[in-house]
């Protein structure tokens, strides 16, 4: 790790781009960093330095600053936890419907700051589907009002979803995962099965191999971008990626909606 003392040397050195002129505005700040001082959000640390509200978020307002921002939080401050108050709501959130005991209306949006408290949170129920589209998620929602639904949201494994994701599952709570069939789908089913310690089997009991073979000849349309292969770990999700790459053929979740609602109650119910 730099020192903050060797941050402006470091920083020309290492990029090969002169120090912003305005550069030295930003010491005051990394000095709280260094002491650990509870710091509000950055736009009104921004503000604070005399700043506008989006130099230290918007890499367009002050672009030679804000690289240099971001270079230092990354190479001076790697590892260690900064004490600042997040605004990041949008965009930051754990979507859910029956999860947790509550008498609220469903669904219920978690954000960064509700996620300590959550982590303890009576359960209502100890199994859960997770569902990659947001439109399905509703639509079964809809229909089934106490059916207990997580929403994965494509590729939004944003922080607070992932840690109470975990934190979840560190409590007992068991997951079934069902995603569109398509290359970029699989492969989000496998970052959601690299998350956790459950059995990558249970995960995918509602999506199984002999399942997919199926519905990729019954409802398949051929696409070869949706088909091309990516990287995936898990080994059922390798079949899977196989079985599309293979037939050149997806499968739309919006499709499988008559599937799903006759195996999830079932799964449900254990």
């Amino acid at each position: 790790m730099i020192s903050l003392s060797d941050v402006p040397a470091e920083y020309v050195r290492q990029t090969g781009r002169p120090l912003p002129i305005n550069a030295a505005v930003l010491n005051r700040l990394f000095a709280a960093i260094v002491d650990g001082q509870a710091l509000p959000n950055r736009g009104q640390q921004a503000t604070d330095l005399g700043l506008t509200a989006h130099a230290l978020t918007d890499s367009h307002v002050d672009p030679n600053l804000y690289h240099y921002y971001t270079w230092v939080l990354t190479h001076a401050f790697a590892g260690r936890p900064i004490n600042e108050v997040t605004a990041k709501l949008i965009g930051m959130a754990f979507t859910s419907a029956n999860v947790f005991q509550t008498d609220l209306p469903q669904p219920l949006t978690i954000n960064p700051w509700q996620e300590e408290a959550m982590a303890t949170f009576p359960l209502a129920h100890m199994r859960v589907v997770v569902l990659e589209n947001n439109g399905v998620f509703a639509l079964l929602h809809q229909m089934h009002p106490q059916w207990p639904l997580i929403l994965q949201s494509g590729n939004d494994f944003n922080s607070t979803y992932v840690a109470l994701i975990q934190q979840l599952a560190s409590r007992g709570l068991h997951y079934a995962y069902l995603g569109d069939i398509d290359s970029k789908g699989i492969q989000m089913a496998d970052h959601f099965c690299g998350l956790l310690d459950q059995p990558d089997t249970d995960i995918m009991a509602l999506q199984p191999l002999a399942d997919v073979n199926y519905w990729l000849g019954a409802y398949g349309q051929q696409d070869v971008k949706r088909t091309k292969r990516r990287q995936v770990q898990d080994p059922v999700l390798q079949a899977q990626m196989d079985a599309v790459v293979v037939t050149q053929r997806f499968v739309e979740q919006e499709q499988l909606v008559e599937e799903y609602e006759l195996r999830i109650g079932r799964w449900l119910q254990g």
